[in-house]
């Protein structure tokens, strides 16, 4: 963005996100300065300009969030509605090398463009520069993907950071058996935390709901959505606290069977429970065990 005025003799703009001045008189005009005078920083314009920094990081979490939410519901998106946001930084910062499957299932590659009239350019795996124009695309998520092992090696010769977390999402692979009537998987339970705040405020700040003595996510599986939940302990526990075991809710709030289960549900459910059971006081359990 452009340098604006801020006092006599200074002039602010945003910079990688942080307001930065620089002199606008003397043998040191037009040089950046490393710190913000006590009369820039106190300038009705540096706040302004706070705060709308401020709103781009919002917006710019925003779209991710938005974005996050579309490749794990594996839903169509209109490649209108991408044509109309691609412009904006912060969308296509979101978008920009995420895996596009189009209305052909061999339509697969990279997001590198999207044109005005809703043309896609990709860049499939054999490095060639795709062309589609369907109605809508899915961002598919990464248990979805048949070619994910090669995705993978392919993004890693090109470098390739998505802002959205797909191709090196951490997946797990739904079993294709069951134990009779099973409903809830224990493999990472047992994670304990000095106090059930802590444990509370590890799934908080992950991004996942914390109602009771639950931490939980809702996942669109398919054409319904069900809610995976860990148990985390009871609400006003002031003492030491473990995670429990992992479970999944249908829209009706029924328990269901793991055989029931999708592949996306089961794939974030374990990525949720995985999560939270990282963060446990190891040193702590390694001595009890010893």
């Amino acid at each position: 963005m452009g340098w604006l005025a801020a006092g006599e003799g200074y002039e602010i703009s945003l910079v990688e996100g942080k307001v930065t001045a620089r002199s606008t008189g003397g043998r040191a005009a037009g040089r950046q300065l490393k710190s913000l005078p006590k009369a820039v920083r106190e300038h009705p314009e540096t706040e302004k300009l706070r705060r709308f920094a401020e709103w781009l990081d919002r917006h710019a979490a925003s779209c991710v969030a938005q974005v996050d939410a579309w490749m794990v519901s594996s839903l169509p998106v209109p490649t209108g509605l991408l044509a109309r946001v691609w412009p904006d930084s912060a969308w296509q910062a979101a978008l920009r090398d995420l895996v596009v499957v189009g209305a052909d299932e061999t339509e697969v590659g990279l997001l590198r463009d999207v044109t005005p009239e809703g043309e896609l350019r990709l860049v499939d795996l054999d490095g060639e520069t795709v062309r589609i124009s369907p109605a809508t695309v899915t961002f598919p998520h990464p248990v979805l993907l048949p070619d994910l092992a090669d995705l993978r090696e392919f993004a890693a010769e090109l470098d390739v950071v998505q802002g959205v977390e797909q191709i090196h999402r951490a997946t797990w692979e739904r079993p294709a058996e069951f134990a009779e009537n099973a409903t809830s998987v224990d493999e990472f339970s047992g994670g304990r935390y000095p106090s059930r705040f802590g444990l509370a405020a590890r799934a908080t700040a992950l991004g996942y709901k914390v109602t009771g003595g639950y931490a939980s996510t809702r996942i669109r599986d398919g054409l319904r959505t069900v809610e995976a939940n860990v148990w985390i302990g009871e609400p006003y526990w002031d003492g030491d606290s473990e995670t429990g075991g992992l479970g999944w809710h249908g829209p009706d709030g029924r328990s269901l069977p793991l055989r029931e289960v999708g592949a996306v549900a089961w794939s974030e459910g374990m990525r949720m429970a995985a999560a939270l059971y990282a963060g446990r006081s190891v040193e702590q359990q390694e001595g009890e065990d010893a």
